[in-house]
Formats: C-alpha cells, sequence, structure tokens
C-alpha cells in the first residue's frame, strides 16, 4: 500500500458501526469486519471518536485506522476547482450533453464525441457557462477509449468523468476533491441518485435500488466489500496514476470500470466513495431498456474474472455458514441439531480470536449470529440472481425444494426492501416483483457471458474458513 503521509489538520471519525472494547484498545468493525488492536498511547489519541493528525505519530494511527476499515476520512483541506477536468464521452445523446453543460458552471469540460452520427460542436459563445473543447472519433470506439482520449488532453491535476445522461447537485466536486488531500487517494466517486424517481413503478424501483446508487454510507471501495467499485457514470481521479496505470482497458465495453478500481486497489492506491456528493442519473425506466441494461451488466463478470481471479465470485462465505444451512434445509430434526452444533463449533473457534476482550463468548456469538445471517443473505441472493436457472430446475424436479426457494426468495426480497425503502417508494409485493426480475435479467446476462467466454469462473463460489 502507499504510505503518503497524511498532512496535519486531516482527521479521521471512527465508523459509527465499529465496537470498542478495553478502553478503546480493541475497535472491532469494518468491511469484512476484523479486528484492531492499538496500543494503549495509540487508543488515548483517539478522543471521543476522532483523531486529528498534528504529528507523525497521530499520522501513522489515523493511517492504520483508515486503512483497517475502521475509520473513515474528514479532510480540512481542498484542491481548487481549477485543477479539475470534466470529460464527458458521449454518443448520440446531445439533448443529455446540453442538460449536463447548462449544469456544470465555469469548469474545462472536453467532450469526447466517439462516433456520434451528427458530429457534436463546440456550443456558441454564451450558450454555455463552460470552456468547452470537442474531440471526435470518426468511428465508435466505446466508452473506455472515449474516457481515455479526453484524460489525455486534459492538462489540470484532476479529471473528472461524466456520462452525459448525469447532472451533478451543488457541491458535487467540493465535497470530493477534499478526500485528495490525503496523497494515497487515487479515485473518489460520489452516490448516484435517480434524475427522474417517480415517473412510473420502475422508476421507483430504480430510484430505490439502482444498480449505480451504491447506498448512504461511505466507505472505502475494495474488492469484496460493501463498496467494491464504483460506476464510471461519475468519478474524480488524479490524472497522473491513471496515466500510469494506463486508464481504462479499451478493449472491454462493460466493467471496464470495475477492472478500473481494483487495478487500482492492487497498485496500492486508496479509492473512496463519497455519498454526501450527488450526481443525478438518467435511468433507463422503460422495461425493454432497462431489462437489456441488467442483462448487459451481467456479461461484464466473465471477462472480469479472466482479469481479477478470485474477485468476482458469486459468494464469498464461510464454510460453517454452508454447512449450517445445509443441514437446516432438510428440514429434520436431526438437521437442526446439526447446524445448532456447527454453529457452536464456529463459536468455539471464533471465542479464541477474541479470548482477551473481557466478554468473549458474548461478542463471538454476536459475530457468528451476524455472519450466518449475512451469509444466508448471500445464499438467498446467490440463487435468485446468480444461479437462477439452476434453481429453476431444481424447482421443477424437488417439491422440497420448491418451498425452500419460495420462501428465501420472497424474505431475501422483503429484507431488500426493507433495507432500501425510501419515502413515497413502492410497496414490498411490487418492489420483490421487480427485485426477482432484475435479478434473472442480471442473471441471465453472467451465464450468456460464461458460454461465450468458456470458462466457469464467474460462476465459482469462494469459501472462507
Amino acid at each position: 500500500m502507499r504510505q503518503g503521509r497524511l498532512p496535519d489538520g486531516f482527521g479521521v471519525r471512527i465508523d459509527p458501526s465499529v465496537r470498542a472494547y478495553r478502553g478503546g484498545r480493541v475497535l472491532i468493525g469494518g468491511s469484512p469486519p476484523r479486528v484492531v488492536t492499538l496500543a494503549p498511547s495509540a487508543a488515548a489519541m483517539i478522543g471521543d471518536g476522532f483523531l486529528e493528525v498534528t504529528d507523525p505519530k497521530t499520522a501513522v494511527v489515523a493511517r492504520r485506522l483508515l486503512d483497517s476499515g475502521v475509520g473513515n476520512p474528514r479532510p480540512m483541506l481542498l484542491p481548487s476547482t481549477d485543477a479539475v477536468t470534466v470529460i464527458v464521452p458521449l454518443r448520440n445523446n446531445v439533448g443529455g450533453l446540453d442538460r449536463l453543460l447548462s449544469a456544470l458552471r465555469g469548469h474545462k469540460v472536453i467532450v469526447v464525441d466517439d462516433g456520434s452520427d451528427v458530429p457534436v460542436r463546440v456550443p456558441p459563445v454564451g450558450a454555455s457557462r463552460c470552456s468547452v473543447t470537442v474531440i471526435r472519433h470518426e468511428v465508435p470506439r466505446g466508452p473506455a477509449a472515449a474516457r481515455n482520449t479526453g484524460m489525455r488532453a486534459a492538462a489540470t491535476e484532476f479529471v473528472a468523468f461524466l456520462d452525459s445522461d448525469v447532472v451533478p447537485r451543488s457541491g458535487w466536486l467540493e465535497v470530493m476533491l477534499g478526500h485528495f488531500s490525503d496523497p494515497a487517494v487515487a479515485l473518489v466517486a460520489p452516490r448516484i441518485v435517480a434524475l427522474d424517481p417517480e415517473s412510473n413503478d420502475l422508476a421507483r424501483y430504480e430510484h430505490t435500488r439502482s444498480s449505480l446508487d451504491l447506498g448512504r454510507r461511505e466507505a472505502a471501495v475494495r474488492p469484496r466489500t460493501a463498496v467494491s467499485y464504483v460506476p464510471s457514470a461519475a468519478m474524480l481521479v488524479r490524472r497522473s496514476v491513471l496515466l500510469d496505470e494506463g486508464g481504462f482497458d479499451e478493449t472491454m465495453h462493460v466493467a471496464e470500470d470495475v477492472d478500473l478500481c481494483w487495478r487500482l486497489e492492487q497498485a496500492g492506491w486508496r479509492l473512496r466513495y463519497e455519498p454526501a456528493a450527488h450526481v443525478a442519473h438518467d435511468h433507463r425506466v422503460s422495461f425493454g431498456q432497462w431489462f437489456n441494461r441488467k442483462q448487459f451488466y451481467g456479461t461484464g463478470a466473465a471477462p472480469l474474472a479472466a482479469r481479477h481471479e478470485g474477485k468476482v465470485a458469486p459468494l464469498y462465505i464461510s464454510r460453517w455458514t454452508v454447512a449450517a444451512v445445509v443441514l437446516l434445509a432438510t428440514l429434520s430434526r436431526l438437521g437442526f441439531v446439526g447446524a445448532i452444533a456447527t454453529m457452536a463449533v464456529a463459536l468455539f473457534r471464533l471465542r479464541k480470536v477474541f479470548s482477551e476482550l473481557d466478554q468473549p463468548t458474548r461478542v463471538a456469538a454476536i459475530f457468528v449470529a451476524r455472519g450466518f445471517a449475512a451469509g444466508l443473505w448471500q445464499l438467498a441472493s446467490a440463487m435468485c440472481r446468480h444461479y437462477w436457472p439452476v434453481t429453476l430446475l431444481a424447482v421443477i424436479f424437488s417439491s422440497r425444494i420448491r418451498q425452500i426457494a419460495m420462501a428465501m426468495a420472497v424474505a431475501e426480497g422483503f429484507a431488500d426492501w426493507w433495507t432500501h425503502r425510501e419515502a413515497g417508494g413502492l410497496d414490498p409485493v411490487r418492489y420483490i416483483a421487480f427485485k426477482r426480475i432484475d435479478d434473472i435479467a442480471y442473471g441471465t446476462g453472467l451465464w450468456k457471458g460464461a458460454i461465450k467466454s468458456r470458462s466457469v469462473e464467474a460462476l465459482k463460489p469462494t469459501f472462507g474458513g
């Protein structure tokens, strides 16, 4: 990992989900959950859950809190917005471009026309509040190539990628720029919200559960975590890093943003998701376009699996959870007893990890219960999404599996609705219906990609200890 020193005045706030033990010397939390043990002097630096960098020692502790995932950055310095060039790749969406440019004030903008049927022209003087340059690809080369063209033509320290179907909200850039006061941060992305949240039921569903909206909680961006990537529809990047790392992979026409995030993370850079910054996206809300787009996203798993071994697994789950779920699925007394015994063994093993805490059994029991619930959710989700063709075959031939599958599909859908519900959103029945169709579309694309690539890597689960 790159270890640039955090500047004086930089702050770190302990995440609200983190639990402190032994007077703050042991912190448990993050994604995935981990145990962080601090020296007494380091724990004393963290007052009411906040640490400000004032010298080399506090800078080291702050870096450890950030890298372990138990702390979130609170930058105190803000680079100038003049250090940013906005890159807009587009093809045949002049209306969206005009809408976007009207929301950008005083920025340097490079529009990359990726082979539009009618060439995009520089807006007349006075028609735009921005300094706009247009670069054209005579032949369409894809969004990754268009972004790279714009990035190479820019001359500023940072580049912001905005697709032509988004509209940034007030303050979006300033909120993200602060994160770059950490010299190890290469990329920051905003929360992507709906431009049209309620024109029909599908718009309401997308407002709540869009694939581009990564939720309300800030996070580090890492594979196999709550925020494993951020979409290229809107992101802010340190230009020199992007040049050094080769930019977007131009051979990829889907999931190129995921690939970029994982390559930057593998190279040791930090990436942040900042939901306080909002960029609105014009979601597809006609059924055919929406379903096809979800399928398209699914086809990206196979090329990702070929480039990033083990990071695209539909499931990342412990063997103990799998064993307990399989035993419970037998719906027998022996299976129930076996599941309890399995979880008891897992509790005993985890208790050793927490043996130095005041209540090791209680803490271990909480983590086993959370792990089992999370694993059960993963299995139910994968059954309906990634493995739905297998589930369908099993349902046809087994009445018991049919009962289990129906129960899990409804329970997982309801839990997902409850987690993501919004005021004025869909009722649970319609939400669950759209969620299951969403899963079928993505899973269809996933299987198409696997068949086309003649590889099952994107379908293989990963089992932890």
